[in-house]
């Protein structure tokens, strides 16, 4: 077997992409990769070049394939690694281009090496760095598995935490309330009631019913959110179009109206046991909005339609009190330079158990009622 590398993920024909991607994973999709490049959000002139890797088998077909990009920055990827460019950059070395294994814009934990041999496609991973005189590659948000493999080819494997909610046979909303303490379960109680006096509608929108005027709308909120937090949007209008077209049996948008006109929204995506919380944003500033849309319905709905599991993006410590408890992520790196892959390597040493501890405290804070 043999692998190679694409620039583009049209080089690479649907079926057998998806052939590889066996747990149906929406992020993993060719046409949700393939909407990003074909709307140029992610593209050579947005710092993320496409350099896909394909492992072909005996056969002449894909055997395994890896999302592989050619970064020259660290935007966009929620595992922050600047710290290290720039101690590389004031030693003297080029920190980018690196390569970089994820889903562009999208932390949520899956796998980034479909199909077979996942130990040859790291270690023609390892050798392309070399080969393009790169300082670097990173595989981000990986499964156990591919930890493993990782790890046994020589990777630096690096540990972070995100909130993750958990549905544990909740039969509706107020069963789960009745899990938590009950400051919490005011809390909560108190915020939803806040919407409801708002006089806001909050409506959903599914797969085919999402229309393109929805879409236009909800990029408007989108556009707000980055405005305000990011400084810059990295997705454009035509991705959703796009996906909303390829692939809408996997999208749910929350919508708030006010005198029936859509003020604030927030895009979830369903993928087999798990629904993901990605993007939201409102024109208007309503107190506890944003917990309504992305958690409070993420949790209404994950519980009708029997999610075992909500990812609601990266960050955010408010998530743990509204019943979201924390869970590792872990990354892998191989660095080229001997003098940076050392001074990485103790820095990990050093973050990993902080990390831990740091997991293990918010635990603690967990809302949830003590079992006798």
């Amino acid at each position: 077997m043999t692998v190679s590398f694409k620039p583009g993920i049209s080089d690479i024909p649907a079926n057998h992409w998806d052939r590889l991607n066996s747990r149906r994973n929406p992020f993993l999709k060719h046409a949700f990769l393939k909407a990003l490049e074909d709307s140029g959000s992610v593209s050579r002139e947005a710092g993320w070049r496409p350099h896909h890797a394909v492992l072909t088998g005996d056969n002449g077909r894909p055997a395994g394939v890896c999302p592989l990009y050619i970064k020259s920055h660290s935007m966009g990827e929620y595992v922050f690694d600047q710290g290290w460019a720039e101690a590389y950059q004031a030693a003297g070395g080029r920190y980018y281009p690196k390569l970089l294994s994820a889903i562009p814009f999208t932390p949520v934990t899956c796998a980034k090496i479909l199909g077979r041999a996942p130990g040859e496609i790291l270690r023609a991973i390892a050798a392309e760095t070399k080969k393009l005189g790169l300082s670097s590659a990173h595989l981000l948000f990986l499964t156990k598995q591919e930890i493993k493999a990782a790890k046994a080819k020589g990777y630096l494997i690096r540990t972070d935490q995100q909130f993750h909610w958990r549905n544990e046979g909740y039969q509706s909303f107020d069963d789960f309330l009745g899990r938590l303490t009950s400051q919490k379960r005011k809390t909560i109680k108190k915020e939803r009631a806040a919407i409801r006096a708002s006089g806001l509608e909050i409506t959903f929108a599914e797969g085919a019913e999402i229309s393109e005027r929805d879409w236009a709308r909800f990029y408007q909120f989108y556009l707000e959110t980055c405005t305000r937090r990011w400084g810059r949007p990295y997705l454009s209008q035509e991705f959703f179009s796009l996906i909303g077209a390829t692939m809408p049996e996997n999208l749910m948008l929350v919508l708030a109206l006010r005198d029936g006109a859509p003020i604030a929204g927030a895009l979830h995506i369903k993928g087999g046991e798990t629904l993901y919380g990605r993007y939201w944003g409102a024109l208007e500033y309503h107190d506890f909005l944003h917990f309504e849309l992305c958690y409070y319905r993420a949790i209404d709905y994950a519980i009708a339609n029997r999610f075992k599991a909500i990812e609601a993006g990266a960050q955010g410590g408010h998530k743990l009190f509204r019943g979201y408890l924390p869970a590792k992520t872990c990354p892998a790196h191989w660095i080229t330079h001997p003098g940076l892959r050392a001074a990485v390597a103790k820095y990990l040493r050093a973050e990993g158990p902080a990390v831990d501890q740091e997991i293990k405290g918010l635990e603690k804070l967990a809302p949830f009622r003590k079992s006798n």
